[in-house]
């Protein structure tokens, strides 16, 4: 499972993986029950990779994010993502210290950390994961 070809859709739970193109639609399998589905041009689609997290300072790519919460929780899932709002702060503050709390609401949390135990239980290990920017910029 390669971390750039995971996606998530506007208006379907989960997320999902490319498997092909074509002319008009993108297939996707998704992560938890690896059905197969079209994907139509008028879907909004966003790659996980090209996703930021506000901080104070720069955005933080997702996959940093993915990565410290992989550490924190030793390759584990993370807390529940249907935990109240105060205890799901309290753990992306352990996990991202400088994250912009006015600009990255606790919903945006509860997604972050949904999408990380979805990747989790669906085997992606965050230590093996390079980070393609960095090798497409040198």
């Amino acid at each position: 499972m390669e971390f750039n070809k995971i996606i998530a859709v506007t208006g379907k739970a989960g997320l999902y993986q490319v498997v092909s193109q074509s002319k008009n639609a993108i297939i996707v399998a998704s992560l938890t029950d690896n059905k197969r589905i079209a994907i139509n041009a008028t879907q909004n689609v966003s790659l996980l990779e090209n996703i930021a997290i506000y901080t104070y300072e720069e955005d933080i790519p997702l996959l940093q994010v993915f990565k410290a919460m992989f550490e924190k929780t030793e390759g584990k899932e993370a807390i529940s993502h249907k935990e109240s709002g105060k205890k799901l702060e309290a753990f992306f503050a352990e996990v991202l210290p400088d994250y912009d709390a006015e600009r990255v609401y606790t919903s945006n949390i509860k997604k972050v950390i949904q999408w990380f135990n979805l990747l989790v239980k669906a085997g992606m290990d965050f230590s093996k994961i390079e980070e393609t920017s960095e090798e497409s910029a040198e």
